[in-house]
């Protein structure tokens, strides 16, 4: 599979990375057994980027990522993880301090020494105009407990404003065919800056799998039930904040737009793999199958020049009402 730079930090990642949240929690009940499956389809498709956080299932995503490398120490892969969730979420519990030990905990997880890349996890607006917290960065790399740092974000000015420090290796934002304003400015200034671009929730939690119906009924524990309005964490993470049943209905028109020998969740992630200054794309996969399928993506063809227009006008028509006044 191709590789790309990850913006200022020289290192590589696989065009298709696998997301790990699913392997965490909040999508219904995954065994260890079947994590591990999800995560030998996905290296054995290409993959070398792998991407989790300290909440996901309270650390579960990063233990279980740690049993399978120790159990395949011929692997190379690039394991960036999150920080900052895991306490109110107010910029004062931004500092140093909590920094280092949510640090050490992760290095524990992972049973590594320094960590690959480390990411704010979607913190409060205030934490990317603040000089210390990325001071306190600078000091995690001295101390040699990470090698990089980035950010999750949640919207484009987050985005913007995190492109313009000079430490920043790498932006995290939800990208799909279902959420385009990142195209606007986002990815030709991270392009322009050196930064990487990490897209997530690139199916719109699977909308654009094409699976769903109106009728699908998700566990109590997923979040596509209990944060569907934003209930528990920002909306704009559970179907890219789209209205749920006016995203099914968008979902048949985007699936039948998927070329011969496509499936609809490989057009999206073939979408993004083509858009400008894209780093690595990180879907989830709850199977070895979807992993599998998922990965295939980065060897398709490129979308003709009409798939492209048909996708962007039916954003335009179905879905950017929705979206771009809120990211």
């Amino acid at each position: 599979m191709d590789e790309r730079v990850i913006g200022r930090s020289g290192q590589r990642a696989s065009v298709v990375g696998l997301g790990t949240w699913q392997l965490g929690a909040d999508w219904g009940d995954v065994d260890d057994k079947e994590a591990l499956s999800v995560l030998d389809a996905a290296v054995e498709s290409g993959v070398t980027f792998f991407d989790t956080a300290d909440v996901y299932g309270d650390g579960r995503s990063e233990q279980t990522i740690a049993g399978f490398l120790r159990g395949r120490p011929e692997l190379d892969i690039f394991v960036a993880t999150k920080m900052g969730r895991r306490v109110d979420q107010i910029p004062e519990n931004y500092v140093l301090d909590n920094f280092r030990a949510w640090n050490d905990r992760s290095r524990r997880n992972l049973g590594v020494d320094r960590l690959d890349l480390v990411q704010l996890h979607c913190p409060p607006t205030p934490v990317y105009s603040t000089d210390e917290v990325f001071d306190a960065l600078d000091t995690l790399v001295e101390e040699e407990r990470i090698a990089q740092y980035g950010v999750s974000v949640e919207t484009c000015a987050e985005a913007l404003t995190a492109i313009a420090r000079p430490g920043v290796a790498s932006v995290q934002i939800i990208l799909n065919p279902f959420r385009m304003k990142p195209l606007l400015e986002v990815l030709p200034a991270a392009e322009e800056a050196g930064v990487g671009i990490i897209a997530r929730v690139p199916l719109a939690s699977g909308l654009l799998s094409g699976k769903y119906t109106k009728d699908t009924v998700f566990p109590a524990n997923d979040h596509r039930t209990y944060n569907r309005h934003g209930e528990s964490f920002d909306q704009g993470e559970t179907f890219s904040g789209v209205d749920y049943d006016s995203g099914v209905e968008a979902a048949v028109e985007f699936a039948a737009l998927a070329p011969e020998g496509f499936t609809p969740a490989q057009l999206a992630l073939r979408w993004i793999i083509q858009q400008p200054g894209v780093t690595t794309v990180i879907p989830g996969a709850r199977s070895p199958e979807q992993a599998r399928a998922n990965a295939a993506a980065a060897a398709l063809p490129e979308l003709s020049e009409h798939t492209l227009t048909a996708i962007r006008d039916l954003y335009d028509r179905r879905i950017k009402e929705q979206v771009e006044g809120r990211w």
